[in-house]
């Protein structure tokens, strides 16, 4: 029974070390995420995360948890707005392509010449 419960402990502390580390890694990023805190006071709070990083990692998400969240918040918005932007550049048909594709329906006969010649007009006019 007795190594049941030390499994348990076990457990319990490497489950809370590896939590830490999680918040300890968020708090490294956030420090030289933040644009607004001076170098002096970065320095200052990783000195302070070397030698009291448990106490000093709790005053940070204390003192800093709600702006650490809106830093992640605004960098997951540019991440995305940045891939969405990407996205929209690569897969951007050309003019000739949307010439091309019209035709061909325009032969298959699901467009009509006037509905080819406005998709034409649009397409050249984007070139």
């Amino acid at each position: 029974m007795e190594q049941f419960w030390n499994f348990i402990w076990l457990f319990f502390w490497s489950f809370a070390f590896i939590a830490y580390l999680f918040a300890l890694f968020a708090v490294i990023s956030d420090i030289f995420r933040d644009h607004e805190l001076s170098g002096w006071l970065k320095a200052v709070w990783i000195i302070f995360l070397v030698f009291v990083p448990f106490l000093t990692v709790l005053v940070y998400l204390i003192a800093r948890g709600r702006s650490m969240a809106e830093r992640q918040a605004r960098s997951a918005q540019r991440a995305e707005a940045a891939t969405t932007e990407y996205i929209r550049s690569v897969a951007k048909s050309s003019p000739s392509q949307e010439i091309a594709k019209a035709k061909e329906l325009l032969d298959a006969g699901t467009l009509t010449q006037a509905e080819f010649d406005a998709v034409k007009a649009k397409a050249l006019s984007q070139a």
